[in-house]
């Protein structure tokens, strides 16, 4: 149940006298005591027992209160409705409030978009109301069991932002549950990439806004820059009196009061590495003549004599030979390259935009243009770049159009920005790997949610390979089996280029396929929703496991249902838990199976090549054992890489806070 608190504290979470006009928390810095406790804490985490038994009660409670409603007709809804919400503003978020309007928001959400919510959506709505992060497995019914803590919360007269991974999965559950929103009396909008400041601020004075992280952390930034350090409520109120065009008329955001974020282990986690940093055009016609040179130079430079690369951290070192040769050059055009810092970090970015960032893996390119891949979805991400040079050198690198440098006007990371929300929730099929971290950075506790039927999911033995061709032969002999089966199969690839690549070993094998890469994200739906109908191959990236769901086609189910194929293993345990639970979804069968190879680019960039070496000849064997190790200590390898990107998550986050402090005395950094 809520804590006693959570009603009295409705009031301070809505803009108005109590909590002004755009509401947030402040950030308080950790003392030397708090931060060791704050560590102790996320460990804590882990100990932590699920207690299902107060969510059973809850959903019992609702539904006794939803029997006496499948009686009454509209009209008798509305004058319900009408009471609920006064007493909402007036009274709070009390427990017997709340399972009014949970009872209410599944009624009308029967008779307005034929969906009714399940038990299990029912535990999960109540447990984003409370502010923990609901995790209820791949293909539960996330998005439907957001509307009851949106809802709610809206009725109670709190701005509310669901917040989601890309700018598809806005607009399609926004048009999905507009009409239960309208029902409600509740507005909803949207906020994307293309829109202007004006459709903005329209979208986020909504009851409901539904936009992606990106751009709503962009714009909190932007209104943290129009306000400046002066920020005294006192002030905007006076300026809003006396000036047309006064800071409070332009703000875009209504403040951060309550936010749900679907996929928050993504958002929240894997997102968190990078800073979000607000720049502009600048004139860089300077630079911009020396970046093919400075690409010449750099291709001059031998590795492993002038410089390191390391894999593992994605990071290039000059050696002191390297330096030398730098010195001894003829210089360059423009006088930076008298300055001997400047002159290295340019030559350190040119040769990781050669030899650490790959064409159709890191990035695409399209129509003359550098689009940056994500790499946890797969996704193109047209409205990034990459800093300090990087990208300008990347485009070089590809003879496209060098596009203008960028000033940096704001930064802020996720860590900070999620922070200050003064109520913060969220949603995620896999969140029981960074449950601590998720507990002692954003005091977000994690509240699994009961399956509404048992899994049906059976995992096949992995198999690993010594070589790609040996893979690939696996994966297309696996899918010649399964289409003789008459089953739908998704194959889910590490990158562009390998997905790519099998379609065309497909082809050869005589297979019909579909493809879904970053290069066809805009057909995604409709790739998707074939995915699953008789003998359908679609071969995808990591967009194929987030956000969508995969309809079974008449009579897949009695054939044993979809059956996924991973063929690399992903930098988190979770990406591959996200592949895997698109097969067999609330009790449908289904069956997933891992194919890897020691070749794949997380093994070979992470692993010692003696070692490598060794698993070879283990595998030249064949034996059950000897398969199990490499398997285990490619897991090994996977574990690693986690480990290092938590310790780049806390390391930014301190970075981030010692900045701030040295920068105090100019004002705020952001």
């Amino acid at each position: 149940m809520f804590s006693p608190s959570l009603a009295a504290t409705t009031g301070a979470m809505r803009p108005g006298l109590i909590s002004g006009h755009y509401p947030e928390r402040n950030e308080r810095e950790n003392g030397w005591l708090e931060r060791p406790f704050s560590v102790l804490k996320g460990k804590l985490g882990r100990l932590i027992i699920d207690r299902e038994s107060g969510l059973h009660k809850v959903a019992a409670a609702i539904n006794r209160r939803g029997e006496l409603l499948t009686a009454l007709d509209s009209t008798q809804l509305e004058k319900l409705l009408v009471d609920l919400h006064r007493q909402l503003h007036r009274c709070g978020l009390s427990d017997s409030l709340c399972i009014e309007a949970f009872a209410l928001i599944r009624e009308l959400a029967g008779r307005t978009i034929q969906l009714r919510h399940y038990d299990s959506q029912l535990m999960g709505g109540w447990t984003m109301l409370q502010g923990r992060l609901a995790e209820m497995e791949t293909g539960e019914g996330k998005t439907l069991a957001a509307t009851l803590a949106a809802a709610t919360a809206a009725l109670a007269g709190i701005p509310t932002h669901v917040i989601t991974v890309n700018e598809y999965l806005v607009e399609r559950d926004a048009k999905t549950m507009e009409p239960l929103y309208r029902a409600l009396g509740l507005t909803v909008g949207t906020v994307t990439q293309d829109m202007g400041p004006e459709q903005r601020r329209a979208g986020y004075a909504r009851d409901i806004t539904y936009c992606t992280n990106k751009q709503v952390a962009f714009d909190y930034l932007r209104d943290r820059l129009l306000l400046g350090n002066n920020r005294s409520q006192l002030r905007l109120k006076l300026e809003s009196a006396y000036a047309d065009n006064n800071r409070l008329s332009r703000l875009l955001l209504r403040g951060l009061c309550f936010a749900i974020v679907d996929e928050a282990d993504s958002v929240l986690i894997d997102e968190a590495r990078t800073p979000l940093i607000l720049t502009r055009d600048v004139d860089s016609t300077a630079e911009q003549a020396v970046y093919e040179q400075v690409l010449d130079l750099a291709r001059q430079l031998e590795n492993n004599r002038d410089f390191f690369l390391d894999h593992s951290q994605h990071q290039v070192q000059l050696s002191l030979e390297g330096q030398r040769k730098l010195a001894d050059i003829q210089p360059v055009p423009g006088n930076f390259w008298q300055n001997a810092r400047r002159r290295e970090e340019l030559v350190r970015q040119a040769l990781h935009a050669l030899y650490l960032l790959h064409k159709d893996s890191d990035y695409l390119v399209q129509e003359g243009k550098v689009l940056i891949i994500d790499a946890n979805t797969g996704r193109r991400m047209p409205d990034r770049a990459w800093e300090r040079g990087l990208h300008q050198l990347v485009e070089a690198k590809e003879s496209c159009t060098l596009t203008a440098a960028r000033e940096q006007l704001g930064r802020l990371t996720y860590q900070r920005f999620f922070r200050r929300y003064l109520r913060l929730s969220g949603m995620t099929g896999t969140a029981r790997e960074v449950r601590p971290e998720l507990w002692s950075i954003y005091d977000l506790r994690v509240q699994r949610i009961p399956l509404r039927r048992p899994s049906r999911r059976r995992e096949l033995p992995p198999r690993v390979y010594s070589g790609t061709e040996k893979k690939w032969a696996a994966v297309v002999a696996s899918v010649k089996e399964m289409r003789h089966q008459n089953r739908p199969v998704l194959i889910g690839t590490g990158s562009v280029a390998d997905s790519e690549l099998l379609s065309h070993k497909l082809t050869e094998a005589g297979i019909a396929h579909q493809v879904l890469n970053a290069r066809q994200d805009k057909n995604e739906a409709a790739i998707i929703a074939a995915a699953g109908n008789l003998q359908q191959v679609t071969v995808a990236t990591n967009m194929a496991g987030r956000g969508t769901d995969i309809p079974l086609g008449c009579g897949v189910a009695e054939l044993g249902g979809l059956h996924v194929i991973a063929t690399c293993c992903n930098e988190s345990k979770r990406i591959d838990r996200q592949l895997s639970g698109r097969c067999a979804r609330q009790g449908d069968p289904g069956s997933h199976q891992t194919i890897l190879s020691l070749e794949d680019d997380t093994v070979r960039r992470n692993c010692h090549p003696q070692l490598i070496k060794f698993l070879r000849r283990c595998l030249g064997k064949g034996t059950l054992f000897q398969s199990k190790l490499n398997l285990y200590l490619i897991r090994q390898v996977q574990k690693g890489i986690e480990c290092r990107h938590r310790e780049a998550r806390r390391t930014l986050l301190q970075l981030d806070r010692q900045t701030g402090r040295l920068m105090a005395f100019s004002g705020n950094l952001e």
